[in-house]
């Protein structure tokens, strides 16, 4: 029996990248996937590639920056499941590189509304759902740039930054239940948004979304009884 046999995970960002790939997997190891994202047609390739291998898939289209519906969301998940058995906050955006004067309200609030806010009303809501799990698993991607405060990078850091005092206040927060609370920072991957982040860099050189799978199911397996651990694909 796989560690994620017969597990409720719930996977932001899952149409493509990071989020697509251990929804697949994590599919295919026997849990069954909430799979959000906004783009409607990469959450039906995962559903037929989920569905054709024998997995359970839930898809959510939606925009995480409409906390409404992440409340609502919360509420028929109780209803349908009772639980979540594990929280992959993976969808994210990059905003504008370029210089913190340069960066608009505009580009900003977006940045902070999905990588920051979404996640918070993330956590509120399905809180009592992860609670209600005999092992809740939270893991949150980060970024070296929430720590190594790069230049240019304005929004998309402070946001990650946020995002790993975030996590780290939950872990501390919920010590004593069955739930565990992480970060993991992939580092550079072969994703869109790395392409778009440095678009003169070669891919072929970057790790494919799929090997990140090792560290990340464990960090979501019941089994794995860590809480606010930092883990980097690389060191």
């Amino acid at each position: 029996m796989s560690d994620h046999d017969g597990r409720i995970i719930l996977v932001t960002g899952a149409s493509r990248g990071i989020g697509y790939a251990m929804a697949k997997r994590l599919a295919a190891e026997g849990a069954h996937i909430i799979a959000i994202a906004r783009t409607q047609g990469g959450l039906e390739d995962l559903d037929d590639e989920i569905k054709s291998a024998g997995g359970h898939c839930t898809l959510v289209p939606m925009d995480i920056k409409d906390g409404d519906s992440i409340d609502r969301l919360g509420a028929a998940l109780h209803e349908r499941f009772g639980h979540i058995d594990g929280l992959l906050l993976n969808a994210a955006q990059l905003g504008s590189i370029t210089p913190m004067p340069h960066t608009t309200p505009k580009d900003w609030d977006s940045v902070m509304a999905v990588n920051l806010t979404a996640n918070y009303r993330l956590i509120r809501a399905l809180d009592p759902l992860l609670r209600a799990s005999d092992a809740g698993r939270v893991v949150a991607i980060t970024s070296s740039v929430a720590q190594s405060h790069r230049a240019y990078w304005g929004a998309y850091a402070i946001s990650k930054a946020g995002l790993e005092a975030m996590a780290n206040i939950y872990a501390d927060e919920t010590a004593i239940t069955k739930v565990r609370v992480n970060t993991y920072d992939p580092g550079a991957t072969r994703t869109a948004m790395r392409a778009k982040a440095v678009p003169g860099e070669d891919p072929s050189v970057l790790p494919d979304p799929v090997e990140h799978w090792n560290k990340l199911s464990e960090l979501l397996s019941a089994g794995h009884d860590g809480t606010r651990e930092l883990v980097r694909f690389r060191g």
